[in-house]
């Protein structure tokens, strides 16, 4: 690379190199998302689902991820690449607020390798793909955490400006996902610990920071006061630690073992490395001790939960993009540069290897991942199957699934067909009461169940849905191939004369069903 002008200020040089290495990476990542033969995750359909009716709040998600998806589809229409659009630009947004953390934490170089860290972790390869809530959550994590270390050192008179916008990123955070409460819990943490953080703030500035945050984050609190709180309740009963055993020391280490795979496997360790140096020799930098307050409650915390309950793999990713800053900190510092580089390559070579398989997808199923491709599989095809089967069915009344994933599936893969004005598709309620957003919104209802196309996603409940009928006919099976060893299935009837059966009391199930 030929040398920089001497008449470009270093600071621009370097973030010159970090925004070309960033767009390079990121259009990389634009070829393979409008490349790619993957189809949406039912996950990405619901959320497209919901940016048809912008609001200030959904079901089991904050806005921020519907707002995102209605702009870049009413830019290029309702094709899955320009769905999964945004969070392409999300990530590269983070890794350039990962870069100028760590050059103003520590040195350009601390900041370049953080930013090499974070946007070849092996989490933020899936992240940067798909429509979903983590992208926006750490690009507007990392804009609080740099607004937050400029208050550190700002003057008097700026004190309130930086905290308003560590006010306004961090309700963005809170719009996107709630673990944005991470974020409060570390701001807390440092405060507690650090005198220097604690004299940072003025009345002034904590006024501007409750107020700013206050003002973002009011429609999302006035749309859940109005529904019920529907968003706090799910996502609190993702966290319920019913139907499961507690205190499982093989989940703890299977979730422990998964956070290689996200982070990387050197940078993981590095971490744990570092941490443990620190509290051994008691002396951690002001710098540091503000990164690790962001970095491990997510990680501890989501362990603790894995070990008492459940927990997924990405649960703790609200911690990462500290944690990319600081183990580049501690290797730059211990001088481990053949590491910095082991860890780079190695994540850069997992990177590429994602890429190709998300524009070839043969490629991973040669590798045996096919597994982990089956929800971006088939979703289309399995929709056309069953709206070829309403269209043979005269006088339909509805469409009636029984899978929250096939109704959000079915909903984008058929939106065309569904348009022409044929029979709705709706959601038949195994419950006394929904419990979900699609059981919510578009129920099975007497009033649509005079003649029901019926589908039971591989074949779960149909005995059940059958008995919810005076009569029951003309069952078919369908299936969809997905690869060479796995494949989609539904059973789908006709059920005429909706009448449901009363649920139990007790556990809001359906009685013993009589035979169809």
């Amino acid at each position: 690379m030929p040398e920089a002008s001497p008449l470009i200020p270093s600071r621009d040089r370097d973030l010159r190199a970090v925004l070309l290495c960033v767009a390079a990476l990121t259009v990389a990542r634009l070829v393979a998302l409008f490349a790619t033969p993957l189809q949406l995750y039912p996950d990405e359909a619901q959320y497209w689902l919901w940016s048809r009716t912008l609001d200030f709040g959904y079901y089991s998600k904050p806005p921020m991820i519907a707002w995102a998806i209605w702009a870049t589809t009413a830019i290029g229409g309702d094709g899955e690449a320009w769905v999964r659009l945004s969070a392409s630009l999300f990530q590269a947004g983070a890794t350039v607020v990962v870069f100028l953390i760590g050059r103003r934490l520590y040195t350009p170089a601390v900041g370049f390798a953080a930013a090499a860290l974070y946007a070849l972790m092996p989490g933020i390869q899936l992240s940067a793909l798909v429509a979903a809530t983590d992208a926006p959550l750490l690009f507007f994590l990392g804009l609080g955490i740099l607004a937050y270390v400029g208050l550190q050192d700002a003057t008097q008179a700026r004190k309130p400006w930086r905290a308003a916008g560590l006010g306004v990123a961090l309700g963005l955070a809170f719009l996107s996902k709630y673990a944005a409460i991470y974020f409060v819990i570390g701001l807390g943490l440092h405060l507690a610990f650090s005198r220097a953080a604690r004299a940072a703030w003025t009345w002034p500035a904590a006024v501007s920071a409750i107020l700013a945050f206050a003002i973002v984050l009011a429609p999302n609190l006035a749309w859940n006061a109005t529904h019920g709180f529907a968003t706090f309740q799910h996502t609190a009963a993702n966290a319920a630690w019913s139907g499961v055993q507690l205190f499982n020391l093989s989940e703890m280490g299977l979730f422990l073992g998964s956070q290689l795979g996200v982070f990387g496997p050197i940078p993981f360790v590095a971490l744990l490395l570092g941490v443990g140096l620190a509290f051994a020799r008691r002396r951690i930098s002001e710098n540091d001790l503000l990164l690790m307050c962001f970095a491990l409650p997510p990680l501890l915390i989501v362990t603790g939960q894995a070990f008492i309950s459940r927990a997924n793999a990405n649960w703790s990713g609200a911690g990462y993009l500290a944690g990319a800053i600081l183990v580049a900190a501690w290797l730059v510092r211990w001088r481990a540069r053949r590491w910095l580089i082991a860890a780079i390559a190695i994540q850069a070579a997992v990177a590429a290897f994602f890429l190709v398989s998300v524009i070839s997808p043969a490629v991973a199923d040669k590798a045996g991942l096919a597994n982990g491709l089956k929800r971006a599989r088939g979703w289309d095809q399995m929709t056309q199957l069953i709206l070829d089967r309403a269209e043979r069915e005269p006088d339909l009344s509805a469409i009636a699934v029984n899978n929250r994933f096939l109704f959000y599936a079915m909903s984008y893969y058929g939106r065309d067909r569904l348009r022409m004005g044929g029979p709705p598709l709706t959601s038949w309620l195994l419950m006394e009461g929904p419990r979900n957003q699609a059981e919510t919104t578009a129920p099975l209802t007497a009033a649509l169940g005079r003649r029901v196309l019926m589908v039971s996603y591989e074949g779960w409940r149909r005995p059940e849905m059958q008995a919810d009928f005076t009569a029951a006919s003309g069952l078919e099976i369908g299936s969809v191939r997905l690869d060479n060893r796995r494949k989609r299935r539904v059973e789908m009837f006709i059920g005429e004369g909706f009448a449901p059966r009363p649920r139990d009391p007790v556990s809001g199930l359906p009685g013993r069903p009589t035979p169809p």
